[in-house]
C-alpha cells in the first residue's frame, strides 16, 4: 500500500512540475515602435498566453488542473478495483487474503466516494467564485 500511495504522490508532484515548466515557456512580443531602439518609450510589451488561448482566466485553468487530476485519481481507483478483485479471486480460502482484497475493494469505493464529493464541491466553490 505504501508503494501504491508513493507512486501516485510522485505522478501528481511530476504532473505538477511539468505544467509549471510548460506554463514558463511564453514569448514576449513587443509591437509599436522599432525593436532595439534604447530612445522608444512608447513601446507595448505584450506577453503571449502560455496555456494557449482556450484558458484566458485563473479559474478556467484551476479547473483544467482538477479535471486532469481526477481523471488521475479515478485512474488509480480502477487499477486497485482490478487489484483487489484479483486479490480476493485468488485468495483460494485463505481467510487472511480474503479481507485483504475485501479491504482494498471497500477502501477503494470510499476513495472514489470522496474524490467525487470533493469534485462536488470544488465545483460548487469555483461557480459561486466565478458569478
Amino acid at each position: 500500500m505504501k508503494k501504491t500511495i508513493i507512486f501516485s504522490l510522485s505522478l501528481i508532484g511530476f504532473l505538477a512540475i511539468s505544467a509549471a515548466a510548460l506554463a514558463q515557456s511564453g514569448t514576449v512580443n513587443t509591437t509599436g515602435g522599432t525593436t532595439g531602439s534604447s530612445n522608444n518609450s512608447s513601446a507595448n510589451l505584450q506577453l503571449s498566453n502560455p496555456l494557449g488561448s482556450a484558458v484566458n482566466t485563473p479559474t478556467e485553468f484551476i479547473g483544467r488542473i482538477l479535471n486532469s487530476l481526477f481523471g488521475v485519481v479515478g485512474s488509480l481507483a480502477l487499477v486497485m478495483f482490478i487489484y483487489g478483485g484479483l486479490t480476493w479471486m485468488t485468495s483460494s480460502g485463505n481467510a487472511e487474503k480474503l479481507k485483504k482484497g475485501r479491504d482494498i475493494l471497500v477502501w477503494s469505493a470510499i476513495g472514489l466516494f470522496v474524490v467525487f464529493s470533493s469534485y462536488a464541491i470544488v465545483r460548487v466553490i469555483l461557480s459561486t467564485i466565478a458569478g
